[in-house]
Order: C-alpha cells, then structure tokens, then sequence
C-alpha cells in the first residue's frame, strides 16, 4: 500500500511480495520502500531506529538499498510489515520520526487497538513556541478526542501520562479559537495544609509552588510576556482550589426573590432568586464559607452591596463595548486600584427586562395612586381632594376610580367625593378612596412620610410602572440637556418616598441617582405674592430608564420626553471599593443561563464560570465536598477537565478521595467522560513506565496477602498513608 493510502491494518507499502517460506521453515516477507522517502529518515542515523525495531520484535530484518527483507513467525513479520508501512505514513505526513515514536507505534500494533498508529501520531493539537504538541499513545487520542465531545472529561493515570499538559494544549488551542472566553486552571494545594499561613512571603509566593506545574506547562504554549497581561485581564486564572471557591457574601447580604429581598444566608437549594432577566431562576447549591475578608462595592449611582474578595462579576469596559466582546468576569480584588482611566472603567450590566415579582389585586388603580400620592391630600378628616394644574390628570383620576366624583373647587383644586349619597339608610358610607387609603396604610400620611405600599412595590412590571408613571406626571419631568439624550428628574420631600421611587426604577431596569436639596439657606418660594421659607430637604432623583420603558402618560411631558430623543442608555460603573472587615459568608450558584442572580439595590453578580475552559490538577487529594462544589460551579458555555492519580493521595489518613468517590457517583451520566490512561500511556522516561507496573505488581501482592507484614530483615512496617 502506498504511503497515506487507505487499507486494513496488516497491509504494507505498495510493492510488498507475499510472504515466502524460508530454508527454516520461517516467514520471510520483502518490503519495497518508495523511492519518494529517504532510507535514513526511516532507518534513523546509524540504523539507530532499525536497531529499535529489531529490538522490539523477534524477528530478523536485513536492509539492501530500499528492499527490506523480514523473516520470522507469521504473526512477527506481519507485525513488522504493518509498522514500516505505518513509520512511512508518518514520514509522508511531514512527521520527524524518533526512537519513541518507533516504540509507540510498535506498541499499538502489538497490542491489535484496531487503531492506526500514524492516524493517532499526527493529530496536531497545538503549534505553539515551535513545536507541536499531539498525543503519543492510542489512549492519550482518546483522551483528547473525548474533551471535544463531552463537557465534562476525567482523566484518571500514573503520572507522566500528559494528563494535564494534554489538557491545557486543548485549553490554549480552544482560547485561540475563541470558543472560550478564559481559562481557569487551579489545583488543591494540600500539602501545605493549615501551615500556609506560617510560610514566608505574601499569599501568592506561599501558594506559588503548588501551582508552578500549571505555570510550566503554560509557558511552553503561550509566550510567556503575554501571560501576565492575559492574567491581568482575567483572561487566564491560575489559582488554588481552596481560594477559587470562596466567590461569597455574608450571611446578611440581601438577594432579590420573587417574594422581595431574603438574606442570603437563609437560601436553600430550590429556592428562587431574580435573575438578569428578571425572571425567577432556582438556586442549585450553596456552600457555607467561614469567615471571609468582606468588602462594599458601590456603584456611581449609589447602588452599593457587600461581597468576598474573590467574589464574581460580570463587567464590560469601553473598548469591550466597541469591540462587541461579551462579558468579562472578574474577582472583587483584581477591579481595586484600577477603576479609573480619565472615565470609570468597568460598567455592570443591567436588568434586561422588568424584574418579575407575582401579580397581586389592588384596591386603588396604580396609576391613580401615583397621581395622589404626588398631588393628593389624604390627611384631612373630611373629603379627599387634588391638586393639580392640568386637568388631564384630572379627568384620569375621573376615570380611574369608580364611583368617585372629580369635582373641580376653583384654580388647581379637586374634590374627590362619592358619586351616590353617602348614606344607606342610617349609615355613613366612608369614601371609596378614603377606606382604600385607610387599608393600604396611609392616611394620615403627610408629604414628608408619605410612601408606596409594599403591595404595590412588590408586584407586576405593569403595576410598578402605572404607579412611577403617576409619581412623576405629578412631581417629576422631562429635563433636556444640550448635546446628550433626556434624562428625568423627581422630587420629594419625603426620604422614605425617594427610595421607593429608586426602587420602582431599578426593578424596570433603569438607574437613579439622588442628590439632597437643604431648605437652610434656599431661596423662599412665593404664594399670593408673599414669601413662603422651606420647612423639609428636598431629595431630588435622576432617573434613566431603558428603551421602551415610558416613563410619562401626561402629553405635555411625554411629547418633550420623546422630542429630546428619550432616556438614552441607563450605565451603572463601578465607583469604588472598600474593606469591611470579616465576616460569616455563603456561596450560590443558580441555574440561570449567564449564572448572574440579583443582590442588594439590584445590583446583578456572577457566581459560576461560564464560557470557560477549567481544568482541575491532582484532583485526587480533593475531599468528596471540594468535588462536589467544584463540579457544581459548572456555567453555560463551559468545559471541564479534572486530571489525578488514585494511587498518590496526600489527603490526612482517613480522609476519603473526592476523586475516587465521583467515579461511583457520575459513572453512567450522560456528557461526563472518564478516561483511564496507564503505564503504556506514559511519556515520560520508559523507566517511569517501569516503575509504575512494578508497583502495581506489589500492590496486587500486597492485596492478596503474599507479602508478608514485615520488611526484609524482620523491621516492621510503619504506619503510613495509603492510597485511598
């Protein structure tokens, strides 16, 4: 067969003759090289590879010029014509031969895998730093093979089988080919144990040598002036085991639910959390932290919550903006010190959609309630009355409240009285609005206490926004401002008021910003021409809200609003962020699609790891705890690798192999892989292969009790960690 053709797996190169009998009684079969290939680059210089091919098989080989001449048993010469055929494949796909790869290609034959050495030899995974990086053994392709087809791959040998550097070549070649946005690569550094803190050096030089593995193998695939620049930008993440988990918040930190803010410390799996969307999204896990370095993130609006150091965001800067990149995610840590460059750097993402909380029945039309809220008087023992200077909003009220007279009393003022006799019989018939206000909580209320009823915070899209769409027909406007888009402005005298209309904003997706206005020193206002001084602050709100969200239902202020090209893009950035001290804090992750979930002022935070590509080393010295929090960390978009040996465990005696135990548990799972790879696999020194089959061979004696329990020269054997 001639070189790259197609044929089963004991045919040779074009030119072959039949196998003869010889004088012995022996096979003997003559190979005809094509003169397209170099006898040396075959041979090796010296005959160096003929010299392992003869070593490997029992058989005699004799070279004449491009005439190879084999004899021995049937199945030995077969077995050598099939490797030259596949050492000439290998030659014609531009492949370098060498004494490893003679032996692995001999091995493959021998043991019948039905797969073609030069077809697992020459898949190119990588080109990086001028050489190419590809599997070596028919298990090794498989391994590979299975992390383009499976999300989550184990892959479970000795050491020096390529588990990881296999891995992270795929990891690398994945990030070029921007299927991933970064890649994540951490191992459990547990050999240090609790004495971390006692190392010289910060954090980082302490956990340096239990990752310098990762950074090695890293090195020989990207260049290494890049790496701390894809570093810096969360491209890539190194980092232990122990620290990638503590993405945490404390106990206390609200999370928004369907049924309004909870602590997260009182979630639970199945419990639903708001998510960007504003659709309800089930939290998945949940993992106590201990105590955690805390800090308070604020945003320039105000918006400001409480999280760990290493705890998730999803950002976007300027350029990611313009260059159309998806997300960033950063740890808390990574943004401090450099949230500014002439602008605020990173902006965090906003609702996409009105946050959904359950309609519930109201007993006042909300957009009714909005206008009397800003120009209602509810505190008066008698009839409840309006002010307002466009009788537009009077006739809405006519309309909005059934049985109720809107009755004009001179200039601004209405009544709002009974349209029937208050009397039935001998009974006074309390005003519609009037009992209505009573129930919700309040009349009495004055401009500095009035607020929005929980009940109307806390319900549909279109309820909150009937009620902010009367607050700010009433007490808020359209301000145009030259050169950049309408921006809308509220007042209140009223601080509990301010934040429910803040409130109102953020759970439709917009931004406020509030500013307070002293009435010490303000200039009076003036009433039939004599001067009126300022009793209350004022607290002033700027909002934005998105696109299609109308803030206005008066035609006066919506046809400015729209006239001076609307609300434009509400942006929330990252102000600042400051220590807090410590504190008890959680974990969660949810099942939302982008794993953002909602926290305090509505500020949305990220908790898994979506579009990544992890790889998890010497995972066998994690607890069955750590796998599972590891595992369920998985986001959308995401890969991962988890490498270990079962025979090298450091865990503390008794302690029970996470690793080990995820084998029972995940066997049979759709889309996990395992992957088992041994001493043939190993591509390191041959000895290393050595090594590992003899210890295997003594633990299978030790196992079945033909070793006795005492060392050679009568010494008892130590008590010692064994694999568990």
């Amino acid at each position: 067969m001639r070189p790259g053709g197609e044929g089963h797996l004991t045919e040779t190169p074009t030119d072959q003759r039949k196998g003869e009998l010889s004088p012995d009684g022996r096979t003997r079969v003559k190979i005809v090289i094509p003169d397209d290939h170099s006898m040396v680059s075959l041979l090796g210089s010296r005959d160096e590879l003929l010299h392992v091919i003869e070593g490997a098989f029992g058989a005699d080989i004799h070279v004449r010029g491009n005439e190879i001449t084999v004899t021995g048993t049937p199945e030995e010469t077969a077995l050598v014509a099939n490797l030259f055929d596949e050492l000439t494949r290998l030659l014609a796909s531009g492949a370098e031969l060498a004494a490893d790869v003679v032996e692995r290609s001999a091995a493959m034959l021998r043991r019948k895998s039905g797969a073609r050495p030069a077809d697992v030899l020459t898949l190119d995974i990588l080109s990086a730093r001028g050489r190419t990086i590809r599997p070596k053994t028919l298990n090794q392709k498989r391994y590979v093979d299975a992390i383009d087809k499976h999300t989550i791959v184990f892959s479970i040998g000795p050491a020096g089988t390529g588990k990881t550097y296999l891995a992270m070549a795929k990891a690398v070649k994945a990030l070029q080919a921007k299927e991933f946005n970064r890649i994540i690569l951490t191992r459990p550094a547990v050999e240090a144990g609790e004495r971390l803190g006692f190392l010289p050096g910060t954090l980082y030089e302490k956990i340096d040598p239990y990752l310098r593995p990762l950074y090695d193998a890293l090195h020989d695939m990207i260049d290494p002036d890049s790496i701390p620049k894809l570093t810096a930008a969360g491209t890539i993440e190194i980092a232990p085991l122990a620290y990638m988990r503590g993405r945490a918040m404390p106990l206390e930190t609200p999370v928004l639910t369907p049924e309004g803010f909870r602590p997260i410390g009182s979630l639970a799996v199945g419990d639903l959390v708001i998510g960007s969307n504003g659709e309800p999204t089930p939290v998945i896990g949940v993992y106590p932290q201990g105590e955690k370095d805390i800090y308070r993130l604020t945003t320039q609006d105000g918006a400001s919550t409480l999280c760990s150091g290493d705890h998730l965001w999803a950002v976007t800067t300027r350029d990611d903006r313009r260059r159309g990149k998806p997300l960033r995610v950063l740890e808390t840590r990574e943004m401090i010190g450099d949230l500014r460059a002439n602008c605020h750097r990173y902006e965090l993402p906003l609702h996409s959609a009105p946050v959904c909380f359950p309609h519930r029945p109201v007993p006042v039309d909300p957009y009714a309630l909005g206008l009397l809220l800003g120009d209602g008087c509810l505190t008066a023992p008698g009839t409840p009355s309006f002010a307002a200077g466009d009788v537009e909003l009077a006739l809405e009220l006519q309309v909005r409240l059934p049985g109720i007279d809107v009755r004009p009393r001179g200039g601004p003022d209405y009544v709002l009285s009974q349209g029937t006799s208050p009397w039935q019989g001998r009974l006074l018939v309390q005003n519609p609005v009037t009992a209505a206000v009573r129930q919700l909580g309040l009349y009495g209320t004055r401009s500095t206490t009035t607020f929005v009823p929980e009940l109307y915070l806390h319900n549909s899209a279109e309820v909150r926004l009937a009620v902010l769409q009367g607050l700010l027909d009433t007490d808020g406007g359209p301000v145009a401002q030259r050169g950049r888009t309408c921006r809308i402005q509220y007042t209140t005298v009223s601080p509990r008021l301010r934040d429910d209309v803040i409130f109102l904003v953020r759970s439709l997706g917009g931004v406020a910003y509030t500013r307070v206005r002293p009435a010490l020193g303000r200039t009076p206002g003036r009433a039939h021409g004599h001067p009126v001084h300022h009793r209350h602050d004022a607290y002033i709100i700027d909002v934005r809200l998105p696109a299609g969200v109308e803030p206005f239902r008066l035609s006066r202020k919506r046809e400015e609003y729209r006239a001076e090209g609307g609300g434009g893009r509400p942006v929330r950035f990252i102000e600042s962020i400051e220590p807090e001290g410590k504190a008890e804090a959680v974990c969660i992750s949810v099942a939302a699609a982008d794993s953002l979930y909602t926290t305090e002022d509505f500020l949305l935070t990220h908790n898994t790891l979506n579009d990544s590509f992890i790889i998890l080393d010497e995972a066998q010295n994690t607890s069955p705890e750590q796998m599972k929090m590891f595992l369920t960390r998985l986001g959308f978009g995401s890969k991962i690798v988890v490498t270990g040996d079962i025979t090298q465990v450091d865990l503390p005696a008794g302690q029970l192999s996470g690793l080990r135990l995820v084998q029972e548990i995940l066997d049979g799972v759709e889309d996990v892989y395992f992957s088992r790879l041994t001493s043939h696999d190993v591509v390191r020194h041959k000895l290393v292969g050595d090594i590992v089959d003899a210890y295997d061979r003594y633990d299978a004696r030790r196992a079945s009790g033909a070793d006795a329990e005492r060392l050679p020269g009568g010494r008892p054997r130590r008590a010692g960690n064994r694999a568990r």
